[in-house]
């Protein structure tokens, strides 16, 4: 059952095509990578999603029409952005009692025995926080609502690389049960990989790839080959190539295994390659086609 559905989204600021008539579907209990470039169209889909901007074409949210429906699809969502905006003068254990006494879906223990594996005092103020602590309390919040979609928004910009592993690694363990669906956009792309079931790449408001986890491992392969053995990995259709120390990289899509091995040494792409791939061949770069 889907989770979020779209057709035809489509949302302008004057000439500017903010997203170009896409489709997608969100299943739920997944956990999707929405990745694309600054500019693609990450942000202006997410808020369509969450109500806060209207549109063009159809959208349904758990079955709900975001932009006439937004109170009641509240109860069910969470939103964390790149951004936080928690007040600054509010302290932690006020912050707490409040969002206690607005959500009835907020479970205050939870949400205390989250931050008791931080280093944040119930008595300190947001604005004593460092940015790191803030996101972690904002995900504290957010964890201790029994919410059915949570979604993200370059949720770890600008934090040290212990501060967004805690996050992912608290997000996945402590509060993905199966029963919850998450949307991650981002474009720090090797951060996520390891957190999604579902990844699917935007670029200038259109979608230009989806596929599940599954499918990328079962259907991608990159080899890495000997000048000699060049032309004849060539003669097989790369979508993608890059220069090595050694020799080159290329990226194939639904080429046997078997076919390879004796070109190089096979593996499965990393995101960041597979999107630099995708992303190249939609901006004509490189050869071949993700179809």
């Amino acid at each position: 059952m889907a989770c979020i559905e779209a057709r035809g989204l489509r949302k302008t600021y004057g000439p500017t095509i903010a997203l170009d008539g896409i489709n997608l579907r969100v299943e739920e209990d997944r956990i999707l990578g929405l990745i694309g470039p600054n500019g693609a169209g990450k942000t202006t889909a997410l808020d369509a999603i969450l109500g806060l901007l209207s549109y063009q074409g159809e959208l349904r949210v758990m079955g709900r029409d975001p932009w006439n429906e937004r109170y009641q699809l509240m109860r069910d969502v969470c939103f964390i952005s790149d951004v936080a905006v928690l007040p600054r003068w509010v302290r932690v254990s006020q912050l707490l009692d409040y969002v206690a006494g607005v959500h009835p879906r907020f479970d205050r223990s939870k949400a205390e025995g989250f931050l008791a594996k931080t280093t944040i005092r119930r008595d300190r103020k947001v604005r004593e926080l460092s940015k790191g602590m803030v996101t972690q309390l904002h995900l504290a919040l957010v964890m201790a609502i029994d919410a059915k979609l949570l979604v993200l928004d370059e949720p770890t910009l600008g934090l040290d690389i212990l501060y967004r592993k805690q996050f992912y690694d608290s997000l996945l363990n402590d509060y993905f049960d199966h029963h919850r669906t998450i949307v991650v956009a981002t474009h720090q792309v090797e951060e996520i990989e390891h957190v999604i079931t579902d990844v699917m790449f935007i670029d200038r408001g259109r979608i230009v790839f989806d596929r599940s986890m599954e499918e990328v491992e079962s259907r991608y392969l990159e080899v890495m080959v000997r000048p000699e053995q060049a032309a004849a990995a060539r003669a097989l259709r790369p979508m993608h190539e890059r220069q090595a120390i050694g020799g080159s990289i290329l990226l194939f899509n639904g080429v046997d295994r078997q076919q390879l091995a004796p070109l190089g040494d096979v593996r499965t792409p990393s995101i960041a390659d597979l999107f630099v791939a995708v992303i190249g061949n939609q901006h004509g770069q490189v050869r071949g086609a993700a179809q």
